[in-house]
């Protein structure tokens, strides 16, 4: 029978629990004006709905994403003219607003479109299944040695013009692999596996450091959560073996929208970042792409990853609440939202209030009938009356010199 360990066999205490994430360490890569990797906090990124041809859309459009705090944007290329268009939408916002830093997002037999984008923007990002498009044939059975490096041959001779450009540029390069397009010899060769999606991005890496190209930032993203949590780990390892270090861009492509489409990206990004794995984030809705970059910022938040707005702490009412919980909440959230780097606590009772809420800066608790106990810390400062508590917090606030006009 197993013995509890006695107080003085106790392992260890609480104290000695390390509660914060260790990122994995990746390179340094530059975009713009932001840097992916190397420590640097994640970097949040989205991507504009607007025709790339349409100048002015385009550049509102960039504009309200930055403006909202989406530090990298991502537009498609889906042809020659809108490569070339790249030019007069990055010119524009010089003028008008300042330099984004921009990624055009290259597909099908993109490497003549991709070989002109590269002159515009700071990054390029391709597709490795569909880089160099294989026709799929309805009878083949297998993929021979000589079929499969006869098209690798074919990729890297499309690829070096424009690893070539980038290099000599000093700009980046994400190879983004996408579970949903991968080439039909990988198919054929590891199945529709996180594998594949791994062997696919190793093909094209090996491919840029044979020209001494490394400013790479990879992502191998999918629909289905297991599915992209199990491509990003199985990267991470292969990467770890050949000593490789790129930074990873983390998302779940095409993850809907509403709720589900947050609670699902939540779950495949939020996962990774937890275990240290994920330089730069996307959460793709089918939603304007304004509405992207809130949940981002809670994702990184919720972690401790970034500190960008107020958390809120809050019991989740029971029969000791001594006011209306959620309607308190919202009206100090109301007040309050627009500061930064603070913790506040909404406590319902005496109960759980001081413990739980050890942490908050501020505390508003509830811990007698028509009052409320205000805290900075741990210190009790004030009792005063409920319908005076949100201005008093305010106050309080004010005094410590940590207030802001909205």
């Amino acid at each position: 029978m197993q013995t509890l360990p006695t107080p003085t066999q106790s392992p260890e205490t609480p104290a000695a629990f390390d509660t914060t994430i260790h990122r994995r360490k990746t390179r340094p890569v530059r975009v713009g004006n932001v840097t992916i990797g190397g420590g640097h906090p994640v970097v949040v990124q989205s991507m504009i709905n607007e025709d790339t041809m349409d100048l002015e859309g385009s550049v509102a459009a960039i504009r309200r994403l930055h403006e909202i705090g989406c530090e990298i944007v991502r537009v498609t290329v889906p042809s020659m003219a809108h490569a070339k268009a790249l030019a007069d939408i990055k010119q524009k916002l010089r003028d008008t607003y300042q330099d984004v830093p921009l990624v055009a997002d290259v597909h099908h037999n993109g490497h003549k479109i991709a070989l002109e984008v590269a002159k515009h923007v700071d990054k390029v990002r391709i597709n490795p299944g569909l880089y160099v498009f294989e026709k799929p044939k309805s009878d083949r059975t297998e993929y021979t040695k000589a079929e499969f490096e006869e098209i690798g041959s074919k990729i890297r001779e499309t690829l070096e013009p424009l690893v070539v450009s980038l290099r000599d540029q000093g700009k980046a390069m994400r190879i983004g692999v996408n579970h949903g397009s991968l080439a039909e010899r990988m198919l054929f060769t590891y199945g529709d596996t996180p594998e594949g999606m791994v062997e696919s991005a190793l093909e094209f890496l090996h491919i840029c450091e044979s020209l001494d190209y490394y400013n790479l930032v990879i992502s191998l993203k999918a629909s289905r959560v297991p599915v992209m949590l199990a491509a990003y780990r199985l990267m991470v390892r292969r990467m770890d073996e050949l000593g490789m270090d790129y930074p990873l861009h983390l998302g779940v492509t095409e993850a809907g929208d509403g709720e589900y489409g947050r609670i699902k990206s939540t779950a495949g990004i939020g996962t990774l970042l937890a275990e240290g794995i994920g330089d730069t984030i996307r959460v793709s809705l089918t939603e304007a792409p304004e509405k992207e970059i809130p949940v981002c910022y809670s994702i990184l938040q919720a972690l401790g990853l970034r500190k960008t707005m107020v958390e809120y702490v809050a019991c989740p009412s029971c029969g000791r609440t001594l006011f209306n919980l959620e309607e308190v909440l919202h009206k100090v959230r109301e007040a309050t939202k627009h500061l930064t780097g603070l913790d506040i606590a909404v406590m319902g009772c005496i109960v759980n209030g001081p413990g739980e809420m050890a942490d908050a800066d501020y505390g508003y608790v509830g811990k007698q009938p028509g009052f409320i106990s205000l805290y900075r810390g741990r210190e009790e400062i004030k009792k005063v009356p409920e319908d005076r508590g949100v201005e008093e917090l305010i106050d309080l606030i004010k005094a410590d010199g940590r207030w802001v006009d909205p």
